[in-house]
């Protein structure tokens, strides 16, 4: 019976009651030694384990909300930037809008001082023309009178002896001697 009794206990079977030893069979030890060793580990591992979890989740929700932070400061600046963007684009519209209509109205005021100017350009010119004309006119009407004046002159003196000459002088100054009577 020894022999079943040992055969037992070196399976692992029937330990027996009395006696104090080690189990060599393996297959039976592993999970009582895992179990064993999860055991401790669980019980004193536990705070450890638990203090690393612990750590582990305050650095990931401290990262979470640094990354919120990060994110609403980012949205922040972003709406910052749009609104700039807005206010730049509607400036450059005003100004492109100011710069046309103050283009046209430059265009206008330089069409109408050209217009201007050539209306003086044109009253310059008439009143030279007729400057010049006067001048050409009384040039011709002195040349005119000269030829006029020569040609009676000519007609007089081939017409007019001496007698004729002192007889007309004579009548003259008899008319100058009545007209100082009358007054």
């Amino acid at each position: 019976m020894k022999n079943i009794t040992d055969s037992f206990l070196s399976l692992g079977y029937w330990p027996s009651a009395g006696s104090f030893g080690f189990n060599t069979d393996i297959l039976a030890t592993n999970p009582i030694n895992l179990s064993v060793v999860l055991g401790v580990l669980i019980f004193f591992g536990k705070g450890v384990l638990s203090d690393l979890l612990d750590n582990r989740k305050q650095r990931i929700l401290k990262t979470i909300r640094n990354s919120e932070e990060l994110r609403e400061g980012a949205i922040e600046q972003l709406e910052k930037a749009r609104a700039h963007l807005r206010k730049v684009e509607m400036e450059a519209d005003r100004f492109r809008v100011n710069g046309y209509s103050e283009i046209e109205r430059e265009k206008l005021n330089l069409i109408n001082s050209i217009y201007t100017t050539l209306d003086q350009l044109e009253n310059y010119k008439n009143e030279t023309i007729h400057f010049e004309q006067q001048r050409v006119i009384n040039q011709v009407r002195q040349r005119v009178f000269q030829q006029a004046l020569q040609g009676a002159l000519g007609t007089l003196n081939s017409c007019l002896n001496n007698e004729l000459h002192l007889r007309t002088i004579s009548a003259n100054i008899g008319m100058f001697g009545a007209m100082k009577e009358i007054k």
